[in-house]
């Protein structure tokens, strides 16, 4: 299982929310994709990018699950993303001045990442 996330930032001119991108591979087959305006407007690109990341983790967090009925254990799941600020937020539990104010809910990653149930990798733009 793998996954993988994009935002496109402040893509609504009036509202000034993002959109996030997501597509999530099992094997080689495509299982689902998700494309949906932020409920909150984002005060950067790596909050905007981490909001996308957390979204990506609790859908393949509810496939991983899924699997789980089924006797196919997953572990490690990659996610790729391409904003290693994100990455850095989802892999260090120390909470950074410049990303308090990211609101709890998307802080669960982080438990996830430390249990290695899942793997944040870098891609590139052009390999998304």
């Amino acid at each position: 299982m793998v996954g993988y996330c994009n935002v496109d930032c402040a893509r609504d001119k009036i509202e000034q929310k993002s959109t996030s991108d997501e597509c999530h591979y099992l094997r080689p087959f495509m299982i689902s994709w998700v494309s949906k305006k932020h409920n909150s407007i984002a005060l950067s690109t790596a909050e905007a990018k981490f909001v996308s990341a957390a979204c990506c983790y609790s859908q393949l967090l509810w496939v991983k699950y899924q699997l789980e009925d089924y006797s196919s254990i997953e572990n490690n799941i990659p996610l790729y993303c391409d904003n290693t600020s994100a990455i850095n937020l989802s892999k260090n539990p120390i909470q950074h001045s410049k990303a308090k104010h990211i609101q709890t809910r998307y802080n669960f990653i982080r438990d996830y990442v430390q249990k290695w149930v899942f793997d944040v990798k870098f891609v590139d733009i052009d390999h998304q």
